[in-house]
């Protein structure tokens, strides 16, 4: 005869949440401000390349030109 013994079950406590729970919003802080600084960093390129190729600024592309009709 054969008698199985099972484990003991690890609790989860309220501490153990929030420690999760601060883990998890300090990853997703750390990834949104990386995400954040190379998308910066591209726009910033994109802006000195046009600048430096001579191509049209996003005002000078975007002004419409419009003149009032009184």
């Amino acid at each position: 005869m054969v008698r199985v013994i099972e484990q003991p079950v690890h609790r989860t406590s309220i501490a153990d949440v929030i420690f999760g729970a601060i883990g998890l919003v300090g990853i997703l802080l750390i990834v949104a401000a990386l995400c954040g600084l190379v998308l910066g960093a591209i726009l910033i390129g994109v802006k000195r390349l046009r600048a430096r190729d001579g191509l049209p600024t996003q005002a000078e592309r975007d002004s419409l030109r419009v003149t009032p009709l009184s």
